[in-house]
């Protein structure tokens, strides 16, 4: 195989912060941080991970990458994340099974129905 997968690198406004928040949703720990980028990645081997680098244009179109979760109970798990600061977003989903929120800094995710892993 020529390459692996490493991570995936997100704008951050406050790279720190943001990754600490992805660290509790995902259950990651913080792998790196220096004042520009802060990485998070799995406990057992940390990859692939999340790098979030420091970033000084605001966010203003709809992400054409994101992340989806699988949690054991949708609602219990939206319920969860707008508690920690995630909010609903329409980005023109409509009836759909999965619940479409952004996080602290407006970076749209899904929280899907439970699947098989």
């Amino acid at each position: 195989m020529g390459s692996r997968w490493y991570t995936i690198v997100i704008d951050a406004a406050d790279p720190a912060r943001l990754a600490r928040w992805w660290g509790e949703v995902l259950g990651y720990e913080l792998l790196y941080e220096a004042s520009d980028e802060a990485v998070i990645g799995a406990k057992d081997n940390g990859h692939p991970g999340l790098c979030f680098v420091s970033v000084t244009d605001p966010k203003s179109v709809k992400n054409r990458l994101h992340i989806d979760l699988n949690p054991d109970d949708q609602a219990a798990e939206v319920e969860r994340l707008v508690d920690m600061g995630a909010r609903h977003v329409d980005i023109g989903q409509q009836e759909v099974g999965w619940v479409v929120l952004a996080d602290p800094e407006g970076n749209e995710f899904c929280v899907l129905t439970p699947r098989e892993q």
